[in-house]
């Protein structure tokens, strides 16, 4: 809850480059729990390498001037300039696929997705984010409930063992119903059934992407990404489900909303 009172104070009082940074800030935690469940499995993805790589894919997003396409390349060849000089002893070479892979793919993983978040501030203002963080979040408690209280058919046991197909429709019916809460009280200019729309893909989406973090932790063999947050994990647990929907939510308000 204090976490969400930070938030609304930060899009709504302040300018856009200190969400911008609050957003940098996640995105170096997030981060590091990704590597450290790597590590785990005695990976060695680079985590200097990777909070540069992903401040680049960063950048674009926030420097209209810079492709996205061109930090990407940016990333790409960075990462392979690092890991051929480092490649010095045949152990690094051995470590060299899975550390490179798996230190590019952390930072697209997390930053290219979490900065969609900024371009939708800056290109359609706070009462956007609010609308796709009450989706998501009402979203969520209605998955808890209806789990909670019927959940019976396993949707992911290897993934998420604690996820029901009960629970997914409770999930997307608490969506749905924040969507069109969300569409009277902030966005009249959309249609309700325009809302409903997309507050159910909008929750499937994030039903998709909250799992697969989860295969990234049972592959590690524990229960939290990390104990940053006591009693909730860690940041990439919380962040899970917005990984893949934010930028869902972009491209359909950008091609479908205009």
């Amino acid at each position: 809850m204090v976490l969400l009172v930070i938030l609304f104070v930060v899009l709504q009082w302040t300018p856009p480059v200190v969400f911008f940074c609050v957003l940098q800030v996640i995105i170096v935690i997030a981060l590091t729990e990704f590597y450290g469940l790597a590590g785990r499995r005695r990976h060695r993805p680079r985590l200097a390498v990777g909070i540069p790589l992903a401040f680049l894919i960063s950048a674009a997003f926030y420097v209209p001037a810079l492709p996205l396409g061109l930090a990407l390349f940016g990333v790409l060849f960075l990462s392979g300039l690092i890991f051929l000089i480092a490649a010095d002893t045949v152990e690094k070479v051995m470590a060299f696929p899975a550390g490179i892979a798996l230190t590019v793919f952390g930072a697209v993983y997390i930053s290219f997705t979490v900065n969609y978040l900024y371009l939708i501030q800056i290109e359609r203002g706070p009462v956007f984010l609010y609308f796709f963080f009450g989706v998501i979040f009402l979203g969520d408690s209605g998955a808890f409930l209806f789990g909670k209280l019927w959940g019976r058919h396993k949707m992911s046991p290897l993934a998420s063992p604690n996820k029901t197909w009960e629970g997914s429709a409770g999930g997307l019916l608490f969506a749905v119903l924040g969507a069109v809460a969300a569409q009277t009280l902030l966005l009249k200019q959309i249609g309700w059934a325009d809302a409903a729309l997309c507050g159910l893909f909008l929750h499937a989406v994030a039903q998709i992407s909250d799992p697969v973090e989860s295969l990234f932790k049972r592959a590690a063999g524990v229960k939290d990404s990390s104990n940053i947050l006591p009693g909730h994990g860690g940041v990439l647990d919380r962040i899970d489900s917005l990984l893949f929907a934010a930028p869902f939510f972009y491209y359909v308000i950008h091609y479908f909303w205009n």
